[in-house]
């Protein structure tokens, strides 16, 4: 029972610690959708931004680490079968962290030479953002990141419910939630395919119910090891 306190809490805690620095980037950054601006302009205002705003993407990559300390800790709740998908999700989060900490890290650098350089610093500043973001954000974190988080939502929602876990509704809030997910992809392909069609809103959609599907199983394990204590 103690495996069930611990794994509920840090998926609370880890659902919160992303829940919260990802609302304040769609309010003050109007994040997702400034993705796919122009590179200047995402530039521009992430220099406007300051370092407050440096400080809440570090807080967006960071606070998300008890999911992954959380996707460890559940692999000792299921049999050794069916642990593959642990090191599928741990994979998903790792590299979505890695895709995140270029924004604290590599960006600040980058805006600064854009909006204080002369005209070629700024067309330089504006090519390596660009690799950056394409390699970073669309390959590692929105694709490989979310393809593998996906995989693991799914499998997990299905192995909870087989050892009875969680119940029938939020085994399908896991599967609908992927499947929204998923269907996110069809923007990164758009990125390098022009015209691809796209499902707009997909990611957020997706995203957000991923994210309250995490806190709603971490309070039903959380609840059945204080049940049973």
């Amino acid at each position: 029972m103690k495996n069930y306190s611990s794994a509920g809490v840090l998926l609370i805690l880890g659902s919160f610690g992303v829940f919260i620095p990802y609302t304040i980037l769609a309010i003050i950054f109007d994040y997702p959708a400034i993705l796919r601006l122009d590179a200047g302009e995402i530039l521009t205002r992430f220099h406007a931004g300051g370092n407050a705003l440096i400080a809440v993407w570090w807080a967006f990559a960071l606070l998300g680490l008890p999911l992954l300390v959380a996707c460890l800790q559940l692999a000792r709740l299921f049999p050794a079968h069916q642990r593959w998908f642990t090191t599928v999700g741990t994979i998903g989060l790792v590299v979505q962290l890695v895709g995140l900490l270029r924004w604290p890290l590599v960006v600040p650098v980058l805006a600064k030479y854009y909006l204080t350089g002369d005209a070629a610093t700024q067309q330089a500043s504006r090519v390596v953002f660009t690799a950056f973001h394409q390699f970073g954000g669309v390959l590692l974190g929105e694709h490989v990141g979310q393809l593998f988080t996906i995989a693991w939502t799914a499998a997990l929602a299905q192995a909870s419910y087989q050892r009875q876990m969680i119940g029938q509704g939020l085994r399908a809030w896991g599967w609908v939630a992927s499947f929204i997910y998923l269907l996110a992809q069809s923007e990164l392909v758009a990125t390098v395919v022009p015209g691809f069609p796209e499902v707009p809103l997909a990611g957020f959609v997706g995203s957000t119910l991923w994210l309250a599907w995490l806190m709603a199983v971490g309070m039903v394990l959380w609840r059945r090891s204080s049940r049973t204590q």
